[in-house]
């Protein structure tokens, strides 16, 4: 049997509505509540530098609201690391962070910032944080991930979500390729960005993979149907998948 994929909810969009206005409504620690409640696996959160969503306070409130693991977004700065090392999340995914960018706009270089990245990625683990880095499924960031010593990976899927018809499928089985080379030199992989309910479940079919995460979509949803409802069916499409 194949084993059950984690989903993790990435709550950043709950705290960009919040900032819109300001104030405290409304609040991504009861997006979290809810979360935990309806059965997701972990809850995901990229503290940027400039604050655009989840604040400084929001992640000890996060911890403090729920078991689940947190599992924390950030650029490789000593400013984050810094974060990071003080409230010490489950897990720290290491993503690249541009200030004019919308949303985070592919994977990192970990091949080409190896040197950057080796006294960040060493500082988590010595630290007791599970460290992922969030890359394109290519064989040579996996290897870089490899010499960096992280245990996870996280998979860029923005490329497979915008893709159509034949480069969509190609695109799944770039991603699909990359699971297998990753899974077999002893890191997890997981996937996330811009998956829906209708382009989930080929990439949840993927044996290798551990957890997905997703948030823009859910957080989206959650506006007409309510955040449990969302969470349950994005439960229930990755379960049918597997």
């Amino acid at each position: 049997m194949t084993a059950r994929l984690r989903l993790g909810v990435n709550i950043d969009h709950v705290a960009t509505v919040r900032n819109a206005r300001g104030g405290e409504h409304p609040d991504p620690v009861r997006a979290a509540e809810i979360v935990a409640r309806v059965g997701g696996d972990g809850i995901t959160a990229h503290l940027r530098e400039d604050r655009r969503h989840i604040r400084d306070a929001d992640i000890r409130r996060i911890q403090d609201a729920t078991d689940l693991p947190l599992n924390l977004e950030m650029a490789a700065t000593e400013e984050m690391l810094k974060i990071a090392l003080a409230h010490r999340p489950h897990a720290a995914c290491i993503v690249p962070e541009k200030r004019e960018e919308r949303t985070t706009e592919g994977g990192l270089d970990a091949a080409g910032r190896h040197n950057h990245l080796a006294s960040y990625c060493a500082r988590l683990a010595d630290a007791g944080i599970r460290v992922s880095l969030f890359i394109e499924p290519e064989a040579r960031q996996i290897e870089a991930a490899m010499r960096l010593g992280a245990p996870v990976v996280e998979f860029h899927t923005g490329a497979y979500a915008l893709a159509e018809g034949e480069e969509r499928t190609a695109e799944l089985a770039r991603i699909s390729d990359a699971a297998a080379l990753a899974a077999k030199n002893g890191i997890e992989p997981h996937a996330g960005h811009g998956l829906t309910y209708d382009n989930v479940m080929p990439i949840a079919a993927i044996p290798q993979l551990a957890e997905l995460n997703i948030g823009h979509y859910l957080i989206g949803e959650a506006i007409f149907t309510g955040l449990e409802p969302a969470v349950r069916r994005m439960r229930a499409l990755m379960d049918d998948a597997r």
